[in-house]
């Protein structure tokens, strides 16, 4: 999953709470900030797509705390990573164009609610628990339970399982599983995603996708899921609410493409993101 880019350049920046977040910078053009979700980190998540974009802007490819060239912290709330976004962001200076994935969607709509440098915004299927139906809470209940089992246990990457198939497709597991490097990157970072999958469930401070947080986004939105990910009533039920309460948003529907078509059909993901960030950002005249 993880591809071999070379080069030194890093950008830096430091939470409210004091945890230094690093980002590897590829590429030339306006700034592009793309922000991972669980189970992996900046390069991890965005390796694939990176070579896509490249071309046309500046990838920054910031991890999250407890991962990669960040700082680790006993705080991993949703609302942390929230102020690491923002504060990341708004150390490169505007206007800067953010993506996310899965849970990285989520801290991006909270922290496109609190600055005002960014000019476009997009999302892929967020995980918003605010219309997570029972069957699918109580399915992800269960995978934490045998994350925590498995880290306990020493044997992470069977614990990881009950997660994956919970979003990802049977042909996404299938070939995240045949790969030897996905599956390392899997591993890494078990404790951290154990930290913050607990804390979905017993949120700490403000939900990054309530109504009221949603509606304070002012950036142009672009809201991407995929028409054969897993859980698929909940994702469509986010997606909805997402569109419902941000202004200005474009839904664009991939067939074909599951949760983790940014790792696995990364060409699809870059044609829509292109044009939509390519100066000037966000006027998307389709």
């Amino acid at each position: 999953m993880t591809i071999g880019i070379v080069t030194d350049r890093t950008h830096r920046a430091v939470s409210p709470d004091g945890t230094t977040i690093v980002g590897r910078v590829r590429g030339d053009g306006p700034p592009l900030v793309l922000v991972h979700g669980a189970i992996a980190d900046g390069l991890s998540e965005w390796g694939e797509l990176v070579p896509l974009l490249v071309d046309r802007f500046t990838c920054y490819l910031p991890d999250l705390r407890g991962r990669g060239l960040s700082d680790d912290h006993p705080d991993h709330s949703r609302e942390a990573r929230v102020q690491d976004v923002v504060a990341f962001v708004e150390s490169i200076g505007g206007p800067v164009g953010l993506v996310g994935a899965s849970g990285g969607a989520v801290v991006c709509l909270g922290a496109a609610a609190r600055t005002d440098v960014l000019a476009a915004l997009s999302v892929f299927e967020p995980p918003v628990y605010e219309v997570i139906d029972a069957d699918t809470l109580a399915r992800f209940q269960a995978s934490i339970d045998a994350l925590a089992a498995g880290i306990a246990n020493d044997r992470p990457l069977e614990a990881v399982r009950p997660f994956l198939e919970l979003v990802a497709n049977e042909e996404e597991v299938a070939a995240l599983a045949a790969d030897d490097n996905a599956m390392d990157d899997l591993a890494a970072y078990l404790p951290a995603d154990l930290a913050e999958f607990r804390e979905t469930v017993t949120p700490e401070g403000p939900s990054p996708t309530a109504a009221e947080v949603l509606a304070r986004i002012e950036a142009p939105t672009l809201l991407l899921h995929g028409s054969r990910t897993a859980a698929q009533s909940w994702f469509l039920s986010a997606t909805r609410f997402v569109a419902h309460h941000v202004t200005g948003v474009t839904v664009r529907e991939l067939v074909g493409i599951g949760h983790f078509g940014h790792v696995l059909a990364p060409e699809r993901i870059a044609a829509e993101l292109v044009p939509f960030f390519e100066p000037p950002m966000g006027q998307d005249d389709a």
